[in-house]
């Protein structure tokens, strides 16, 4: 049961042996979530034990015609952070009347391609990037009321009333990702003023875009109560200042052992031919947000050209010095945008890995 505050005074309140789910969906958008609460009459351990549902998908930008009907099937559950207890937070899937993934589902087809994989054992940690804006969505939190903050230099990684903003935003979401069971594997403040990261994974296969699309609605729902509006827009502020990426790392059973670097340059040889499709796959809008980011400056490599790297972050592709030293273990996607579908994102990476 969760304990009850001066803002939220019911929370203690019996619930007489029910508890609640929320089911989390990705609506039309591709890169904003919804969701609604159902009641349960007992608690649920698995996901398995789940009814599926339905909304109105004519509001959220899914509608199919004139059966605007939009289903959602369970795939994971996460402890919920803010109700406590036994409630839940359930991650879904959409699908149309006909029983098929919806065209906004783009779980279904990572999933399928995880699958191809699996004795590969592929690994993703994603580094999610992302700003934070006073309640009206326009002004970065904490930036002079007119003008701008001094250069980029002292933010990333600071302390200080002058350096950091937000910072109870960022210590709070972190403890709800644990308790979520989220895979949170640590967190910083970025480059820009108001701009953070945090990390989630290793996750392996599908788990990687569950537990990153849940660890954004807790951010958002954390920030709620703060008043604040995080934007995962890619390059929220013109001008010299950095934009937000959504990094991936990549690694799979035969680069993580002995000597396998060369299973990693030979990924990164496939990756090469095919730039295009992974720009296309790495924003909800085919590359057209990722064009304010990767611009060959502020840490971004062109987006027009495919370039790789030992411990430059300046190219698309990245291999860590550690690695290159160890002769195994993984490389770095740079070119994912803040507001990149990680199902998208890894399918892709799948895909390419696959040759095809």
């Amino acid at each position: 049961m969760a304990m009850a505050t001066a803002e939220n005074p019911f929370m203690d309140l019996p619930t007489n042996g029910k508890c609640q789910a929320y089911y989390i969906w990705i609506d039309g958008t591709g890169q904003h979530l919804r969701g609604k609460t159902k009641t349960l009459n007992e608690p649920v351990y698995n996901v398995s034990e789940l009814t599926e549902w339905n909304y109105d998908g004519s509001s959220t930008g899914q509608s199919l015609g004139a059966n605007s009907d939009v289903y959602i099937k369970p795939v994971s559950i996460f402890k919920d952070p803010f109700r406590r207890g036994n409630n839940i937070l359930v991650m879904c899937e959409t699908y149309g009347p006909d029983g098929n993934p919806h065209p906004t589902n783009k779980r279904s087809e990572c999933l399928r391609y995880m699958n191809k994989i699996k004795e590969e054992k592929p690994w993703f940690g994603i580094e999610q990037e992302y700003t934070m804006f006073d309640s009206t969505g326009r002004h970065p939190l904490g930036w002079p009321e007119n003008g701008f903050p001094g250069p980029q230099g002292p933010y990333y990684c600071g302390v200080g009333a002058n350096r950091v903003k937000g910072r109870q935003i960022v210590e709070a979401h972190y403890r709800a990702c644990l308790y979520a069971g989220v895979k949170i594997a640590g967190s910083n403040a970025e480059v820009m003023p108001s701009q953070w990261e945090y990390q989630v994974g290793p996750c392996e296969g599908i788990d990687m875009g569950d537990h990153l699309w849940v660890s954004r609605w807790i951010l958002e729902r954390v920030a709620e109560t703060f008043n604040v509006v995080i934007s995962f827009d890619p390059k929220p502020i013109d001008g010299d200042w950095n934009g937000a990426g959504c990094h991936t790392n990549i690694s799979t059973k035969s680069m993580r052992e002995e000597g396998g670097i060369k299973y990693i340059n030979s990924a990164i040889d496939l990756f090469s031919k095919r730039h295009r499709e992974h720009i296309e796959a790495y924003d909800p809008n085919e590359g057209k947000d990722n064009e304010r980011r990767l611009t060959g400056k502020h840490e971004t490599a062109s987006i027009d050209k495919f370039s790789a790297g030992v411990a430059n972050r300046g190219s698309s592709v990245r291999i860590p010095r550690q690695v290159e030293k160890d002769g195994c273990g993984y490389f770095e996607d740079r070119r994912p945008s803040s507001n990149a579908d990680p199902y998208q994102v890894t399918c892709r990476v799948i895909k390419t890995l696959l040759g095809e």
